[in-house]
């Protein structure tokens, strides 16, 4: 996003292709943090909803943390942000970097 634009769209399209508002994004007080809520988060991230600051301060998130969520969405989708999941697809993003 353009760091002077003011305009920022209504809805986008979110992870599992519905419209996202500010209203339809995880509530604040989330402390749950499943594999949808996070991608819905980088998604309004992504598209210019909100900004990474402004997520970080709503949700009581770091900047590492929401850029983890990030990177893990970029390396391997959606089952990428899985908890139990993190180890398989770290150790697998690191064995294709060598190849």
């Amino acid at each position: 996003m353009i760091e002077n634009q003011k305009i920022r769209p209504a809805k986008v399209i979110g992870p599992l292709g519905e419209p996202l508002t500010l209203e339809s994004l995880p509530p604040p007080e989330t402390t749950r943090w499943v594999v949808r809520r996070k991608a819905e988060v980088v998604a309004a991230v992504n598209g210019g909803l909100l900004t990474v600051d402004e997520v970080c301060e709503r949700y009581g998130l770091t900047v590492e943390e929401f850029a983890g969520w990030q990177r893990a969405i970029d390396r391997s989708g959606m089952p990428g942000l899985r908890v139990t999941r993190i180890q398989h697809y770290k150790s697998l993003y690191e064995r294709q970097q060598k190849y």
